[in-house]
């Protein structure tokens, strides 16, 4: 047991940890983002089975990308408003039913629905975005940079497990009996949902200042220059992270690999990220983080000219698995911590969202492009070059922002 306290300022014992926290958080950013990052190993059969080409499928998955974006900052304000455990369970349910649902639809239209729609909005739903702000509350600052680094390596973790996974359900079953299998994983997400329950906002006390509003809020951050700077350049991690999740496999076939190469190259990116996000998480406390996040962008720029140019082999592909791993999404932790410092974490869920639906344009513009691309030029090689210019300028463009809180959060801690 541990002793925490109440919005009335009282003592409360609860069996809620920081590290029991920690580790359900986890599970379940683990479950949410494991079938999500294992999408790619599904476009081959898929198309294949009903005699589509692949903008069909990238079509429906960059609709997913989008509306997890567009309802990331919904869930975020009600998680923040009303509690946690309301948006997870609700997430989780869309998220099992699009997976169900994509396992038998025959047109186009079904796919949408079910894996752009009930899943996009599953995600924004139950992802390790919610996790991260349950985690800005429910943990103490000395806790938060650990917290969010682990939130995010097990999404990483899931990415490593799911990718492989999926591709053996598919061989020894069919992609349909996976598809069914993940939707009922989805629903381990109900019961771990309890640990990370967030209080509702209570009505001020009498004579208390009032609590920030939820338009103050918006107005305020989106009024701070450094904060638009960090949204815009989130745009370039969801570009080439959909990108590469959604269509690498199939590159790596056109390039004569085979498809299992392709699962583990997905997995072996989980596998790394762990590492990376936790170095990440370490590291936010330790220098400043817009440097963090300018090494990471071009470093993920110059791993990609590396990849495009060199020969195609499995060794050069798991290596730039790894190296992408490491880089992957290690610029989660110092984002999120970024916004917490800024802000406070009263609207944390909201206004990082807010950046997420930034990432998620990306998401929708790279998973379509790439589609596109392909089906008009019979290559990936546009969407890989604008991978490297987009990380280039995102390196730049965190350089000056301002790592201090607002004039209110610093007031409020003086």
């Amino acid at each position: 047991m541990s002793t925490t306290t109440s919005s009335a300022g009282s003592p409360a014992l609860t069996w809620r940890t920081p590290a029991v926290v920690i580790f359900c958080g986890c599970l379940i950013a683990l479950l949410s983002f494991g079938p999500r990052s294992a999408v790619g190993q599904f476009l081959t059969p898929l198309s294949f089975a009903h005699g589509w080409g692949r903008d069909v499928f990238s079509i429906a998955l960059a609709i997913q990308n989008l509306l997890w974006g567009v309802g990331q900052p919904f869930a975020g304000a009600i998680a923040d408003r009303y509690g946690t455990i309301r948006v997870l369970c609700v997430g989780a349910l869309l998220y099992a039913a699009g997976l169900a649902v994509m396992a038998y639809a025959s047109t186009a239209a079904m796919l949408d629905v079910s894996a752009g729609v009930l899943i996009g909005f599953g995600l924004s739903g139950c992802s390790f975005n919610l996790v991260i702000g349950a985690f800005g509350k429910l943990l103490p600052e000395s806790w938060r940079g650990l917290g969010f680094g682990a939130g995010t390596a097990a999404g990483s973790f899931g990415q490593f497990l799911f990718s492989p996974l999926a591709r053996a359900l598919i061989d020894h079953f069919d992609w349909q009996s996976a598809l069914v299998i993940f939707a009922a994983m989805m629903l381990l997400i109900l019961p771990l949902s309890i640990t990370l329950a967030t209080p509702r906002m209570e009505a001020p006390a009498a004579g208390a200042a009032a609590p920030q509003g939820l338009r103050s809020a918006l107005t305020e951050a989106f009024g701070h220059r450094s904060y638009v700077l960090l949204v815009v350049g989130f745009f370039t991690c969801g570009f080439q992270l959909a990108f590469v999740t959604v269509h690498l496999p199939s590159y790596l076939i056109d390039r004569g690999m085979s498809a299992e190469i392709g699962a583990w190259t997905i997995g072996i990116i989980g596998l790394f990220n762990i590492i990376g996000s936790l170095t990440s998480g370490y590291l936010i406390n330790r220098m400043p983080r817009r440097y963090l996040l300018s090494i990471i962008y071009f470093a993920r720029a110059m791993s990609i000219v590396a990849f495009i140019l060199a020969p195609a082999s499995p060794t050069v592909t798991l290596i730039f698995g790894a190296v992408t791993g490491l880089l992957w999404l290690s610029t989660v932790p110092p984002t999120s911590a970024l916004v917490a410092l800024m802000f406070g974490t009263r609207w944390l869920a909201m206004l990082f969202g807010f950046a997420f639906f930034s990432h998620q344009v990306g998401g929708f513009l790279g998973v379509i492009l790439g589609g596109y691309a392909y089906e008009h030029t019979g290559s990936y090689d546009l969407v890989w070059w604008l991978s490297v210019l987009f990380g280039v300028l995102s390196a730049l463009i965190n350089l000056p922002i301002k790592e201090k809180p607002v004039e209110r959060v610093a007031t409020a801690a003086a």
